[in-house]
């Protein structure tokens, strides 16, 4: 269960830190540090599973799955509030679109991979009367969550997207858009 709350967490910060690079630039830019990042990555690893520890310990089992059932129900509004305040900053800001595309594309990423994988468990842990096939379903959605990870990195890489669509030849890239593609993977691999 702890682990599953580090991964829950994790999108949380991905998504947070999404937000606050379109709705805070500047206060991001000046305050965001690689400091700042491993420190909160080492917080959530250690502090998650020892609170989860505390709460089934110290409270109950029973008691422990509501509580932590209603844990896993609060980043559903989050991500919702990253998402609707993400595409109101990017409504007035000068970011190229195919930008626009990428950040949206994966905020509703992560809000689906969310939504998909982690909700069949909530409703599992929460419900009164436990039903089998809901218990099975949400292990084995569970268990497609590394999967999902690894395409969340793949599609939070530049260009990705683009590539994706351009080699399944579903949709028609300009040739300004890939050479704008092109030269954009060239400095990032110079930098």
């Amino acid at each position: 269960m702890s682990s599953q709350m580090v991964s829950v967490c994790f999108m949380v910060c991905i998504a947070l830190e999404r937000y606050l690079v379109i709705a805070c630039p500047l206060w991001y830019r000046f305050r965001h540090t690689i400091k700042f990042s491993v420190v909160v990555c080492v917080m959530v690893w250690v502090l998650l599973p020892i609170s989860c520890c505390m709460i089934v310990f110290l409270i109950g089992f029973k008691n422990g799955r509501i509580i932590m059932g209603t844990f896993f129900l609060l980043p559903i509004l989050l991500f919702i509030f990253f998402l609707g305040g993400t595409i109101r900053a990017l409504s007035i800001s000068r970011v190229p679109s195919d930008e626009k595309r990428r950040i949206v594309g994966i905020l509703v990423l992560v809000l689906l991979i969310y939504t998909l994988l982690f909700m069949p468990k909530i409703i599992y842990i929460l419900a009164k009367h436990r039903n089998y096939t809901l218990r099975k379903l949400s292990f084995v959605f569970l268990r497609l969550s590394p999967l999902a990870d690894a395409l969340l990195y793949v599609f939070m890489r530049k260009g990705t997207i683009d590539k994706l669509l351009a080699s399944v030849c579903c949709c028609r890239m300009d040739s300004n858009d890939s050479s704008r593609m092109d030269s954009n993977d060239i400095s990032i691999s110079t930098v």
